[in-house]
């Protein structure tokens, strides 16, 4: 029996409550930034939501993540509210980093996320120091980090990995292969199959050919988190999914790069539809509870939105807090 078969109706519904918000505040952010409210750009998980959810709910409290770039989601999935990560990308001093962060560098230490960055693959040897903290403190933490195809070619992979494997580290590197770094396809510049990588560190490799399927995610994760939790070391999750959106909002880009018919079928396997439908077909939850449930989490947004619309700039004088371990004066830079 998949872990998956064991889960109540609530944490169903806390799945698909959570690929929601996802959905829609990505869906939102794309408006704001169009319309020149988030300075700068957004890179939406829109298409990719069973794959974030799926791996964040194995997860349980006081474990870690890392993220990427594309990483709105990411703490979404591990449980975050949605007003201060909205006022982090407006730049607001609500925001989960004050506003100092802002879409590319989202953290949430109040539900285990230690951030994301631009740089690609830069978060990776993050987790595999949480997993080593949990380690040295004896500590059952595990990490989970998240990477893209395109980091899946990146040197600080192979030696976050290596060092892993080594010691035996409580890490699960999880790749989201949705098969282009911006338009590069990834079958260009990879050479085999990214999971079969993990057998060269002597860690199990799983491969989620339906990364659309939130419960075969979740049962994949949950698999190399009991390994992990267990004292017996890193695993490689690939995990194959799709983004609908361009690489990023607002790029301008020949979009030629992907085909009309391979689109059309990646449209036609979104992952919350999917599940919406998979819950009723199953006699789970009905259809006007589904409604309710969409209902409840664009009501989310919308707070979310007026939370951020409505929060503080930050002061002038907090420019150079948390940025230096000597303080400054701002007056004394200007």
């Amino acid at each position: 029996m998949t872990l998956s078969a064991s889960l109540d109706k609530d944490l169903l519904l806390e799945m698909q409550r959570r690929m929601l918000r996802i959905r829609l505040f990505d869906e939102r952010a794309s408006k704001m930034v169009k319309r020149g409210f988030i300075p700068g750009t957004v890179h939406t998980s829109i298409g990719q939501e069973a794959q974030v959810v799926g791996a964040c709910m194995a997860l349980a409290k006081g474990d870690h993540m890392t993220g990427n770039h594309r990483s709105h989601g990411h703490p979404i999935g591990m449980g975050s509210p949605l007003g201060p990560l909205m006022a982090e990308l407006v730049g607001k001093a609500t925001g989960v980093c004050k506003g100092k962060g802002g879409s590319l560098h989202l953290a949430d230490y109040a539900v285990g996320s230690l951030g994301e960055s631009g740089i690609t693959g830069s978060s990776i040897p993050i987790a595999v120091g949480a997993g080593l903290s949990a380690q040295v403190m004896n500590e059952k933490r595990v990490a989970l980090t998240f990477f893209g195809d395109g980091a899946a070619n990146q040197g600080v992979l192979y030696e976050s990995m290596n060092m892993a494997s080594a010691w035996k580290l409580p890490v699960i590197f999880l790749c989201e292969n949705n098969h282009y770094a911006l338009s590069t396809p990834a079958h260009t510049v990879t050479g085999g199959r990214i999971v079969d990588r993990a057998f060269g560190f002597g860690m199990p490799g799983i491969r989620v050919e339906n990364g659309q399927d939130v419960l075969e995610v979740y049962d994949a994760v949950a698999e190399a988190v009991a390994r992990a939790r267990r004292g017996e070391g890193p695993s490689l999750v690939e995990v194959m999914t799709y983004r609908f959106r361009e690489h990023s909002e607002g790029l301008r880009i020949n979009t030629d790069y992907r085909d009309a018919n391979e689109r059309e079928f990646w449209l036609s396997r979104d992952p919350v539809a999917l599940f919406r439908a998979m819950l009723i077909e199953r006699g789970i939850a009905s259809a006007a509870e589904m409604d309710a449930v969409e209902a409840e989490i664009a009501q989310e947004v919308e707070d979310c939105v007026a939370f951020a619309t409505e929060s503080p700039d930050p002061d002038r004088s907090v420019a150079f807090a948390d940025l230096y371990s000597d303080a400054y004066l701002l007056e004394d830079v200007l």
